[in-house]
């Protein structure tokens, strides 16, 4: 399961640009804290405990704690703006949350047994079309990753939703169809963009690989009509 995070954080007085300044003066970043049916909270987090949080690659795919006078929130970070030069963390948007409620949150997808793969040791390529899957899970069994398996997959193969497991009770949020997470293409295929809801099938690669052979020199020659019309 995902990390659990930890801010400690205190309570902003101050709101508006000048309060938020005068945060960042004082190595804190601001933020705010919403949902759960209260009322925004101006907060300001630690500088240093930001950064630990977003260098573990799960900031926003992880619920955290928020600390404060000894009690505990749970929270699901739901936006962060970065300084466009320095890269520093300029604020922070909070979620609350309980442990047992339904969250949407984005999980990255890790690919395994490449090398048990006929397609990609024959020369196909993975073709990624979702790097990462959309699932309504409770806030306390977001996985850190979903896991799909590349074993047996010949070119043509795809790895469906349905082919990885995902937590109990969990669900993606694409309910309607089977949709497609990767594909292995021949070398020549034209690659699928991420977020197509489908990879072309063997005979489509062919098909595309051969028009490709028959098209060369009819767009060599209009390339030098044109030129020569230049």
């Amino acid at each position: 399961m995902s990390q659990q995070i930890s801010f400690n954080v205190e309570m902003r007085e101050r709101t508006g640009k000048g309060g938020a300044r005068e945060a960042r003066r004082n190595g804190m970043v601001p933020g705010v804290l919403y949902g759960g049916g209260q009322d925004p909270v101006a907060i300001s987090l630690k500088l240093n405990e930001v950064i630990k949080a977003i260098n573990t690659g799960q900031f926003l795919t992880s619920t955290a704690n928020l600390v404060h006078s000894g009690k505990k929130q749970l929270v699901i970070p739901q936006a962060i703006q970065m300084h466009p030069v320095t890269d520093i963390p300029m604020h922070v948007d909070l979620y609350r949350v309980n442990e047992s409620q339904i969250i949407s949150v984005e999980v990255a997808v890790h690919f395994h047994n490449e090398e048990k793969a006929p397609g990609l040791k024959r020369g196909g390529a993975l073709n990624v079309v979702r790097h990462a899957v959309e699932l309504n899970v409770r806030a306390d069994s977001i996985p850190d990753s979903l896991e799909a398996d590349l074993t047996g997959l010949d070119i043509g193969d795809n790895v469906k939703i349905s082919d990885i497991k995902l937590p109990e009770g969990a669900e993606p949020t694409i309910t309607d169809r089977d949709f497609t997470i990767a594909t292995i293409t021949g070398r020549m295929a034209e690659v699928v963009e991420e977020g197509d809801e489908e990879a072309p099938e063997a005979g489509e690669v062919e098909a595309i690989n051969q028009s490709d052979e028959e098209g060369e020199g009819d767009d060599g020659e209009g390339e030098g009509e044109g030129e020569s019309k230049e």
